[in-house]
């Protein structure tokens, strides 16, 4: 009998690839007899899945129409969740969402990310340990190269800078902090910046080996989901009911009190890259609650 396919395709950043690895469980759950063939913007991600069979990256397929398309077997899953219109409306998270497009039963029990390391990967987080407990605060998220960001800091999700020093400020005498930040980030005194171009998984292991995360709504977020790894994330141009995961603790940004007229906002309130003229806070220092992120570290279990 011939081979029988899915094809699963999936586009955008980091945070949404590994989102999709929940995605794969539960089609694998759905079609057990089919081999799944992944083309991905961030392939590395599905690289270690035992569900996967091949993985391609977005624009590199040689020859996927002979072996995958032409004749075959196969069932493709190319939609994007982000344009469903119970996405647009936040009817249902992105999750949700997802799984519904496919007709997958969705349970948030289960269907978490998955990214397992194999031994080398799982080597290199003791690289990160340091001689007392550590602390990672994402400030910055994206791409580590500066020119693929458009702006050194993104209102939509970048943690603000005077949130960033104030809790560097407050945890430094107990934990040495590592900053995970762009290139073209502003630098938090009393850190260890980390900001050069890694490996997915060298990523994944500073992740996993430190001991309170304070996170944005960014690929690390997904990530610690996966790790089971419960964290402080701060949401401010998006919101945890849309991308976020139980397990954390999701700290979304006051509600801004001025008026912004969103005069290029189309089917999203704002412009994930943060676009200047779309920011509705006039102050830096108002946009969050420390004491409440605060509150969260201390009950974050080391």
């Amino acid at each position: 009998m011939s081979d029988k396919f899915i094809v699963f395709h999936v586009e955008g950043g980091l945070g949404k690839n590994i989102a999709g690895t929940a995605v794969i469980k539960a089609i694998k759950e759905k079609h057990p007899d089919r081999k799944i063939i992944v083309t991905a913007s961030w392939p590395e991600v599905f690289l270690n899945n035992p569900s996967v069979e091949r993985v391609y990256r977005a624009g590199n397929t040689s020859y996927f129409y002979n072996n995958y398309i032409d004749g075959k077997d196969t069932i493709v899953y190319r939609k994007e969740p982000y344009f469903e219109n119970d996405h647009i409306m936040r009817k249902t998270p992105l999750m949700v969402t997802w799984f519904n497009m496919y007709g997958l039963k969705y349970d948030a029990k289960k269907h978490q990310p998955y990214l397992p390391m194999n031994m080398i990967q799982s080597g290199n987080i003791s690289k990160w340990k340091r001689n007392r407990p550590t602390m990672l605060i994402h400030t910055n998220g994206g791409p580590f190269n500066k020119d693929s960001q458009p702006h050194a800091y993104a209102w939509t999700r970048d943690m603000p800078i005077h949130t960033a020093q104030s809790i560097v400020q407050e945890y430094k005498r107990d934990y040495h902090i590592f900053q995970l930040c762009r290139e073209n980030s502003t630098q938090i005194p009393g850190t260890e910046v980390v900001n050069k171009p890694m490996t997915n998984y060298d990523l994944f292991s500073l992740l996993c080996s430190v001991n309170k995360r304070v996170l944005i709504d960014s690929c690390l977020q997904h990530a610690a989901a996966a790790y089971n790894l419960s964290s402080t994330v701060l949401w401010i141009g998006t919101h945890p009911s849309m991308f976020g995961y139980d397990i954390h603790n999701n700290i979304a940004a006051r509600t801004p009190s001025s008026i912004v007229k969103n005069v290029d906002a189309y089917l999203f309130d704002y412009d994930f890259n943060g676009v200047p003229h779309q920011c509705p806070y006039p102050d830096k220092t108002k946009i969050f609650d420390l004491e409440k992120i605060y509150d969260s570290i201390d009950e974050t279990v080391d």
